[in-house]
């Protein structure tokens, strides 16, 4: 009798950290906002909460989880 495979599921996970946008890019978070924010300069935590692109290099992986192609 042949095996067959069960569904695929996406990783909750990632699925929580990233964010597809219309055109396909993957969105990301920037690390450095959760603690010892007091040191950090106004404008650096400003723009630390604006969200970037996930890196060439990391995007097949990335989306290999949220199960896009």
């Amino acid at each position: 009798m042949a095996r067959t495979a069960g569904k695929s599921k996406t990783r909750s996970s990632v699925a929580k950290r990233f964010k597809v946008t219309g055109t396909g890019k993957i969105l990301r978070r920037k690390q450095g906002k959760r603690h010892i924010l007091q040191k950090k300069s106004r404008k650096r935590k400003r723009f630390l909460g604006k969200p970037a692109l996930v890196s060439k290099a990391d995007i097949k992986a990335v989306k290999k989880n949220l199960l896009l192609r």
